[in-house]
């Protein structure tokens, strides 16, 4: 017989896998109550096995009203707890209490395994769902011990029908209100096909939100190949096996109240974990259950994986995860879950600690424990406020408290101080965005309030120096007795070398990589974030100076030029001018085109607090002369102008603390409903870590590069039902520099190479030989600091050496010497922590040069640009906003070197010009050109050279045959080219063309800009 491969023999293969693999047993229509939504027989099956006095009890096998009552009560607790709940807890009906699920029993107790194995998983096929509409038929419906808990909608690609038809069936033909399709009643709705698998927790019709439950591909959206079967049969494969769903339903699953966008209405929601994010938790708890503790994790997951709910669940579970691994976990990493064998198992870790600066993560942990414990007994957050910090986590150890949550900055300083009695346990160590949270000092305090002594509970006093070295220097290492599970988005390379793991070695080098990633791609690809680079705007600034003295002073080129940028950026008609444009394309763009339903907000990245002040008068100033019905709000902290402190509050008319709530609601009281707060101007606040989905247009008008500029632009990229694009307007930055700061974290991050500690070794021999300090005085002051000699003490031993370094080094030598005492104490810091040997004289020289170097005097050094803004002003000035552009990022993993460990060098000599030459050079890079026929070369710009560039042979087959950057490489051999060409009728273009990068970059820009053509 021919294979059957149509939507029916999908669902044959589910089943059959279900009941044949799995375990389950196959349902009937039959046994299906419509009015009451449950398999009555299996439900009945499952209490006669497990408690079988309810049975008779309730009447449940026979149709009378003892029996219709207690079904009727059933429904209704489901219809008000929702079936997770139930399913865990329980219910009450008169004087019955009943168990409708029996969770994974602890080790050697042979009851509570026997109970756990009555559990009755089912599958019903063409489920007859509705009372009304008696022939509408789901395609397949998950039942535990009765109850329904999954549903499924099949297609085939290989009928032309694929996982969006399913989406779009359950949105158009699937009723919420049908009692099956009601909110809690099921755990989750599957859409699937051979390709896809995609899930909603919460069916509304049309607006129903369906996410991917994707493996990922190519560190994209998608699945791999599958050699074996299908690409979706992972789904009922490991994902739905008994085991997997209990672990699901016992430890992910949950609903949630949160609050309306306004922040006041409370609505309930349910959780289901995505792929992604069940995957990497049961990864991480199989490793470290067979590994214990003393191990490291960094998970790179971008913005919108859910880090929040990740690190919730991987807390609440490692808390109660013990030493050893079932037999059944040897398929962990493919999706089961981690359970203990061993009766009496030692748990992995007596504590979970969570380091973060989010409240809302605080908060998120609190909600996910509420689903299986009381809150109060198990977390305690380190606030202070009750008490010294100290005393607060000592008291929440002794207490028994599992899980502590406290801040990066108050975590060392805590840690630092606590009793011996607490070194001796073992600790998981979450850190939620690793990059903030490993500074050399802050790590050192961290290990040595954890580690275990061992050897060292010998009290401090009673060390001699070589002990006490030997002590500090362990203590900079990672711990024996913790594990850290660093989550971040954008790891650096101080951060990859620390958490991750180390790769094979190629040539000689030991690259590092993450232990689970989820990609910006791949969140991009499944909708989870938005492409903030898909409409990217430069906006080009000419500006034009004039010299106002008469005679020709000298300054210094390079800070000169610097100075003069900042003095015409900042300037009040620059700062009018570029607010103008934000409000007007504000306006046109977002509002106009209703963006977000018409709430789009706006933000503003400003360069520094000035200019942020400057930019909210100029903005509210403006949005005043429009009529406009919007407001801005202005974000920084308290700055002094002219000896009077300015501060939000004074600016805004409310307190700081109402910032968020303001912009996000829109409005306040006295004007309620007119949502006026659209735009958000910042210096250095809310350029990190803030979460707002109505963020939808940012203008940029300071320097980005590197992660702060991914950081920076990120804050758009929330999702929002409404929301389906975003806008940057970039006045400060070119596209090849945002462009290259993406490309690092697009896909998995990865350390090209460790750092090398021999650059220790040559720091330490170039820093010995400049004779600052001796052997012997090092020695001294070590000895005296740990011994805790009083300062006046060391004082002496650090005035001589400065006296040296003053008397006996040129300006270049203490540039040099200072420069390279910084890069080895920052490289010592980062090494000790990661190299498995320790150097005893590495580290009395890092707690020496730790003393010196703030005592070291800076090299005078003379302002020699100083009195050029007083001698220019500016003459005209102009913004030209350019066409937008779609950066594509390369799809390749990205490599980044490792940590630097260069310093010192030497004083840069000024390079001394004419201020006329200064002006000459400034004006001809952002001054544009004062043509002498000028309407004659706007003709030839706009018109002739890009009609012969577009008529060349070779770009005409790279645009047909290439990738965007080879037809760039065709446009720019062809406007050469044609500029030699028009040599002799158009001198001065030419001439500026070849003697004028700036002029020549913008008009290559502008012409491919003009002639590319993707669809040739």
């Amino acid at each position: 017989m021919p294979t059957d491969t149509s939507e029916k023999g999908l669902e044959t293969l589910i089943v059959e896998s279900l009941v044949n693999e799995a375990g389950y047993v196959q349902g009937s229509n039959d046994d299906y109550s419509r009015e009451h939504v449950m398999d009555l027989a299996k439900l009945r099956e499952f209490l006669e096995a497990t408690q079988p006095e309810t049975v008779e009890t309730l009447a449940l096998d026979q149709d009378c009203p003892k029996r219709t009552q207690f079904l009727h009560r059933l429904d209704a607790e489901i219809a008000k707890r929702g079936v997770i709940d139930v399913l865990r807890k329980g219910v009450k009906h008169g004087p019955v209490s009943l168990d409708l699920f029996y969770g994974t029993p602890t080790p050697g107790n042979t009851k509570a395994a026997q109970l756990h194995a009555a559990n009755i998983f089912s599958a019903t096929r063409q489920l007859r769902y509705s009372q009304d509409e008696t022939q509408l038929a789901l395609d397949l419906g998950i039942f535990i011990n009765g109850l329904p808990v999954a549903t499924f909608e099949l297609k085939n690609s290989l009928t032309k029908q694929t996982v969006n038809d399913a989406v779009r069936q359950y949105k158009r033909d699937r009723s919420p209100n049908e009692p099956l399709f009601k909110f809690g009643r099921c755990m989750v709705h599957f859409a699937v096909d051979d390709n896809e698998v995609q899930m909603c927790t919460h069916l509304k019709g049309k607006d129903s939100w369906f996410l991917p439950f994707n493996q990922g591909w190519n560190d994209g959206a998608g699945n791999p190949p599958n050699p074996d079967g299908l690409k979706t049969d992972y789904l009922w494969k490991r994902i739905l096996t008994k085991l997997g769903l209990t672990d699901i339903l016992e430890n992910y699953a949950e609903i949630v109240e949160e609050k309306d966008e306004r922040g006041r209405k409370k609505h309930p929601k349910q959780i289901f974990p995505r792929y992604h994010q069940l995957d990497a938790v049961r990864k991480l708890l199989a490793d470290a259950a067979v590994k214990g503790a003393g191990e490291k994790y960094l998970i790179q997951h971008s913005a919108g994986s859910g880090k929040s709910n990740s690190i919730a669940w991987l807390a609440h579970q490692l808390i109660s995860l013990e030493d050893g691994l079932p037999a059944e976990a040897s398929a962990c990493a493919a999706g089961t879950a981690v359970r203990s064998a061993q009766a009496g198992g030692r748990s992995v870790f007596d504590s979970v600690v969570v380091i973060t600066d989010r409240r809302v993560l605080d908060k998120q942990i609190r909600n996910t424990i509420r689903q299986f414990a009381q809150v109060s007994s198990v977390v305690g957050a380190v606030t202070g406020e009750s008490g010294s910090k100290t005393q607060q986590l000592s008291g929440f150890l002794k207490a028994g408290k599992k899980i502590i949550i406290s801040t990066v900055q108050t975590f060392p300083f805590i840690l630092d101080a606590i009793g011996d009695e607490h070194r001796g346990k073992r600790f998981a160590i979450i850190i939620d965005e690793a990059h903030s949270s490993q500074g050399g000092k802050t790590s050192a305090k961290m290990h040595m309030a954890l580690e275990d002594l061992g050897e060292y509970k010998t009290s401090w006093e009673e060390l001699d120096a070589e002990d006490k070295i030997n002590r500090i220097m362990e203590s900079r290492k990672m711990l024996a007795n913790a594990s850290y599970f660093a989550f971040t988005a954008t790891p650096k390379n101080k951060t990859l070398e620390i958490f991750g793991i180390p790769g094979k070695p190629v040539d000689g080098k030991v690259p590092y990589r993450p232990f689970h990633s989820y990609t910006m791609k791949q969140a991009i690809q499944e909708g989870f974030i938005l492409d903030v680079l898909a409409h990217y705007t430069p906006v080009n600034t000419w500006s034009r100076l004039a010299k106002e003295v008469e005679d020709d002073p000298e300054f210094d080129t390079k800070k000169a030029l610097k100075k003069l940028r900042r003095y015409v950026e900042s300037h009040d008609h620059a700062i009018r001018t570029k607010a103008e444009i934000m409000v007007v394309h504000f306006h046109e763009q977002v509002v106009a085109r209703r963006k977000i339903g018409g709430r789009a907000r706006a933000m503003i990245i400003c360069s520094s607090i000035k200019r942020a002040i400057q930019y909210y008068e100029a903005v509210s100033a403006y949005l005043r002369e429009r009529k406009s019905p919007y407001h801005a709000i202005v974000a920084f902290s308290d700055f002094e102008q002219d000896g009077k402190k300015i501060t939000e509050a004074s600016l805004n008319g409310f307190p700081s603390s109402k910032i968020e709530e303001y912009f996000k609601a829109g409005e306040i009281k006295d004007i309620s409903g007119k949502d006026p707060y659209r735009f958000l101007i910042v210096a250095d606040k809310f350029q990190t870590g803030y979460d707002e989905p109505l963020l939808h247009t940012m203008y940029v008008d300071k320097v980005l590069s590197g992660i702060k500029a991914v950081q920076t632009l990120s804050r758009l990229n929330r999702a929002h039902p409404q929301k389906t694009d975003t806008f940057v307007l970039d006045f400060m930055n070119d596209a090849d520099t945002i462009k290259a700061a993406f490309s690092d974290y697009y896909r998995t991050t990865v350390l090209s190479e460790e750092t090398d500690p021999n650059k220790l070794h040559d720091l330490k021999a170039a820093l010995d030989g400049y004779q600052v300090y001796s052997y012997e005085q090092v020695d001294q002051l070590v000895r005296l600091f740990l011994d805790g000699e009083d300062r006046d003490n060391l004082d002496p031993i650090l005035d001589v050496c400065v006296g040296v370094y003053n008397d006996e080094l040129d300006e270049d030598g203490q540039v040099d010497f200072k420069g390279k005492a910084k890069a080895f104490t920052r490289t010592y810091q980062f090494l000790a922590s990661v190299l498995p040997y320790t150097n005893a004289e590495w580290e009395k020289l890092s707690i020496f040069l730790n003393f010196l170097i703030p005592k070291l005097p800076a090299p005078v050094e003379q302002d020699l640009s100083k009195g050029i803004l007083e001698a220019i002003d500016m003459d005209s000035y102009r913004a030209e906003v350019k066409q937008m552009m779609q950066l594509a990022l390369p799809d390749e993993d990205a490599e980044i070197g490792p940590v630097p460990t260069s310093g010192g060098g030497r004083k840069p000599e000024p390079e001394l010009d004419a201020l006329s030459n200064i002006l000459k050079a400034f004006n001809d890079r952002f001054g544009n050109i004062e043509w002498e026929d000028a309407d004659r070369i706007r003709k030839v710009i706009t018109e002739d050279i890009p009609a012969k560039v577009k008529e060349d042979q070779a770009y005409q087959n790279a645009m047909k045959n290439s990738s965007k950057s080879a037809a760039r490489l065709e446009h720019d051999r062809a406007l050469e080219k044609v500029v030699i060409e028009m040599l002799s009728d158009h001198t001065e273009l030419f001439k500026q063309f070849s003697d004028n990068p700036g002029f020549k970059k913008w008009l290559a820009d502008t012409i491919f800009g003009v002639t590319y053509d993707e669809t040739v």
